[in-house]
């Protein structure tokens, strides 16, 4: 295979929701190329981008897939990104390391939910946008609909290139408004009978051509002058400005395939290769110093590993993007991130699980390499000279969460193995062992992914494992001042245990002062601070302590172990076993004993002496509220907030945003167990959320009294 050069490299990542055709276009285009001689198809379960088997059994794809096409001396890298919400983490690793996306409409559908949430991501990398309307041989495809529909999400920048002379099951022709030619098909697609213009789309194609003239000559000064003196641009000149405007994201093209008849494709590849803007024409990435890269080929090597996947009868394959200077095989780079050395023994060019061997890549372009020793997504690997890291791959927070445990116990550490190696592959799979909840948690975009991560264990790895329900992690406070004291008293022959403790607890708010004097059933108790001691709590909030000995009845040297009795309550509230927060502890009298009196006593007597005098100061419990917004269409507005509603959610408001309706609401942490399947069951899979920690609330008083039951039953059956 020919080593491409920089300015012969074009980047660009496939976009669309479910069913929107990529997987088939995908097909088309490594067809159409010559990587391979035949078609495959979803349903028979042989493409070239879902190879894995947990794709192949739920017949959608779960990771995104890397692959090649040469055309016209260029080569076009393009990454396949799976369509549900529950995989964008394919969709932000491409968009990081493509340089132009291809977003696909389903002509049935037009702009979806998945449509706007892809954007949405092109937007926040700054990346140019061509729309694809695929399927234009569906009966309900209304292609001037679907015009309209983008028109009013995204506003005069989208220009169509093409339009279908009609759509349905007898579609196989499009007028090309940039060429102004007309293109058709027989029966089995693939190269197109090129003609003129047929006199009655005459009009309608000189209104779309004049329009996407105007359009390309916006995007440069020099353009915009021969416009205005010859009232139209020439083909290479219409295609400069359109280039231009692509990369400024001044201009949206619009184009059509049938990609399942392998209509359209030829003149897609064709506009991809001569218009879309090359690696070059992008703007430099910049590494973790700050400082920019160019994809120079002529300067020191640097590769960034964007992808890692554990593939059959091969093991670990490693995908990067030459960021700088070339690489070739055999070559001895530096893990910038490890410092360890690592030998690039292979190299290659993918398409899908197709791999060619090269010898050679240059900057900017994508590759895959295997055997290497200790190289993970996100780390970056240098030559002599040089040493870069980037870190611009940031993944959305998780919305969905379940415990997992495996059934058989004794596969604990087996199963915490394999789980962090398959975040290797989906960083948005995240894997936590809480101390708090003693549960080990795997947070996802929602219950397909997980449910993905199982299947795999259970099929791939033949480890079983169940899912339960996370604990919440509730916060317990308090809301008055209370006072309590607590001996510890213990005799077993020999020296025995002794201990009391006199506390005071309060409410502790940032920057309050300590009173001089509290008073408990009529009886003064005075203070005097003799030290005080901030604990800034792991879990949020503080512990204040403080203390107000007079007069040594208890030596200085035991508060620590009061405060140490004190810490193993916060740790373990008195009301529901959760953390405690936010609390002035003052420990002002107390006795000893000049023999029986030691640490252990008096842990023991201030955490007994914490625990009365939380429970006697009108305890509360907090629960975590996540701030919530719910992209969901129009018709479905009043379900989704009913159901909301449901939840215990407080609404803060709503408004329209390109089409779609976006919902912002507080939620408790406890309501949104199963959120992500329920908005997919109301909606039809059109909606998608988001959601973030905002703050802890109180609970309801009858969800505490619930909670404190529970966790009392608890005890007493242990």
């Amino acid at each position: 295979m020919k080593v491409y050069q920089t300015t012969e490299i074009k980047n660009i990542a496939l976009l669309g929701s479910s069913g929107s055709g990529k997987t088939t276009l995908v097909e088309a285009m490594l067809f159409e190329s010559g990587v391979i001689k035949r078609r495959g198809s979803v349903a028979a379960k042989n493409t070239v981008s879902d190879y894995f088997p947990v794709e192949q059994e739920y017949g959608y794809s779960v990771f995104s897939t890397v692959f090649h096409v040469e055309w016209n001396n260029k080569k076009l890298n393009l990454i396949d990104c799976p369509g549900a919400d529950d995989f964008v983490g394919g969709v932000v690793t491409a968009l990081n390391v493509t340089d132009t996306a291809i977003l696909l409409l389903n002509g049935q559908y037009g702009v979806e939910v998945g449509t706007q949430n892809h954007f949405r991501y092109t937007e926040k990398f700054n990346k140019p946008v061509i729309f694809l309307v695929n399927q234009l041989d569906n009966d309900k495809c209304d292609y001037d609909n679907i015009l309209e529909q983008l028109k009013e999400a995204y506003g005069n920048k989208v220009v169509p290139i093409q339009y279908p002379v009609s759509t349905g099951s007898g579609f196989n022709a499009l007028i090309d408004v940039l060429l102004m030619k007309k293109y058709s098909w027989g029966p089995e697609g693939g190269a197109p009978v090129i003609e003129d213009i047929p006199s009655e789309e005459m009009d309608k194609a000189m209104a779309m051509h004049k329009a996407l003239v105007e359009a390309a000559a916006e995007n440069d000064e020099a353009l915009m002058e021969l416009f205005f003196e010859k009232e139209t641009l020439a083909e290479d000149e219409m295609r400069e400005g359109i280039r231009k405007g692509l990369a400024a994201r001044g201009i949206f093209p619009v184009f059509c395939t049938c990609a399942g008849k392998d209509m359209g494709t030829r003149r897609l590849m064709e506009f991809l290769g001569n218009v879309v803007p090359f690696v070059s024409d992008m703007p430099n990435v910049v590494d973790t110093e700050g400082i920019e890269v160019a994809p120079d080929v002529q300067g020191p090597t640097s590769l960034y590993f964007f992808k890692t996947s554990v593939e059959p009868h091969i093991g670990e394959v490693s995908y990067f993007k030459v960021m700088n200077g070339k690489v070739k095989e055999g070559e001895d780079l530096v893990n910038s991130n490890k410092g360890s050395k690592e030998r690039i023994t292979q190299l290659y060019v993918v398409a899908g699980s197709n791999r060619i061997k090269v010898n050679e890549l240059s900057a900017g372009d994508i590759g895959a390499t295997v055997k290497l020793k200790d190289v993970k997504t996100g780390n970056t690997l240098n030559g002599k000279g040089v040493d870069h890291k980037f870190n611009f791959i940031k993944y959305p927070d998780f919305k969905y969460t379940r415990a997992i445990k495996p059934v058989n116990e004794s596969d604990v550490e087996k199963m915490m193995t394999i789980l962090h190696r398959m975040r290797e592959e989906d960083p948005t799979w995240v894997v936590e062992q809480s101390k708090e909840l003693k549960q080990t948690l795997v947070h996802g975009q929602g219950e397909f992914h997980l449910r993905t991560l199982k299947w795999r264990l259970e099929n791939n790895e033949k480890l079983q494992v169940k899912f339960e329900e996370p604990k919440i992690p509730y916060r317990e406070t308090i809301t008055k001042a209370a006072r309590a004291d607590y001996r510890h008293k213990k005799q077993s022959g020999g020296a025995g245990q002794f201990g009391e403790v006199h506390l005071i607890v309060e409410p502790y708010k940032e920057g309050m002062s300590i009173p001089d004097t509290y008073r408990f059933n009529g009886q003064e108790f005075k203070i005097t601070v003799r030290g005080k001691e901030e604990v800034a709590l792991d879990w949020g909030g503080k512990l204040v302590f403080v203390n107000s000995i007079v007069g040594g009845s208890i030596d200085s040297r035991f508060m620590p172990a009061i405060l140490k009795g004190v810490m193993a309550r916060m740790e373990q509230g008195p009301l529901t076993g959760s953390y405690a927060r936010d609390v002035l502890v003052i420990v002002y009298d107390g006795k000893m004993h000049p023999v029986d009196s030691n640490e252990i006593s008096f842990m023991l007597a201030g955490r007994n002496a914490f625990s009365e005098a939380f429970k006697n100061a009108g305890p509360k419990i907090l629960e975590p509220i996540y701030d919530v917004e719910v992209f969901v269409p129009s018709d479905k507005m009043g379900d989704v907030m009913g159901d909301l509603q449901g939840r215990r959610a407080l609404i803060m408001g709503m408004n329209s945003e390109k089409g779609f309706e976006k919902l912002v609401a507080k939620v408790p942490l406890k309501e949104m167990s199963s959120y992500s399947t329920s908005l997919s069951s109301l909606t039809g899979g059109r909606a998608s959320f988001i959601m973030k920690f905002a703050s802890y609330e109180l609970v309801p008083t009858d969800l505490q009294e619930k909670l404190m039951t529970a966790f009392e039953v608890k005890h007493t059956d242990e």
